[in-house]
């Protein structure tokens, strides 16, 4: 059987063992799988791959694995789904299952003897998926719901810029110090008071 002609399956989970213990069981039973981690991605590989089969979780990244499975089955009505949770989340899984239609719920750690033990059922009929009626209801299309933002404000009017300052005077030029000049003026008036004690005989050599 050449890898072209093997049937192939799409694993869409958040727990990276989980996904590649499937993987691997899946190549066992000569399947060829993809392993997809994110339920929003997973939704156009399904379309881009058309496998025949969709191992899907719960606890998905973007969108929840339900919506995911809900979003697969309104592409393709024949899609064959099945959920692989953990044994806390059975209860879930199974509401699941119902809304969206899917052959099987498996629970998580996965042997080859469980998916042997399931495999009939796993092949079976596709049966309806009730929850596409509620599926507007759990992932609206925010598109639609949006509305345009309201437009801004106008700035208000600025005033005027006022008119140019008028320059201003120049600040006086700083007095020279005359300290130089008071002390000669002092030295001349000294050596004429002296000078004239001479003349008039008041001083003596």
């Amino acid at each position: 059987m050449t890898s072209e002609s093997k049937p192939t399956a799409l694993i869409v989970h958040e727990n990276r063992i989980t996904a590649s213990r499937l993987k691997s069981i899946m190549s066992q039973k000569g399947w060829n799988s993809q392993i997809c981690d994110d339920g929003d991605k997973a939704v156009d590989e399904y379309v881009r791959m058309k496998p025949d089969m969709v191992f899907m979780g719960l606890n998905l990244p973007t969108m929840d694995g339900h919506v995911a499975a809900l979003e697969i089955r309104e592409s393709d009505s024949n899609s064959r789904i099945i959920f692989v949770v953990s044994k806390s989340r059975l209860n879930k899984a199974n509401d699941a299952a119902y809304s969206a239609g899917a052959v099987a719920v498996l629970v998580t750690p996965l042997t080859r003897a469980d998916i042997d033990q399931k495999w009939v059922l796993m092949n079976s009929p596709v049966p309806d998926a009730p929850g596409l009626a509620d599926l507007d209801d759990l992932y609206p299309d925010l598109e639609e719901e949006s509305q345009a933002l309201p437009s801004l404000p106008g700035l208000p009017d600025l005033e005027a810029p006022p008119s140019p300052m008028m320059p201003l005077p120049e600040p006086p030029k700083p007095k020279r110090k005359r300290t130089f000049l008071t002390m000669l003026a002092l030295l001349i008036v000294a050596s004429i008071g002296v000078g004239a004690s001479f003349y008039l005989g008041i001083l003596e050599l």
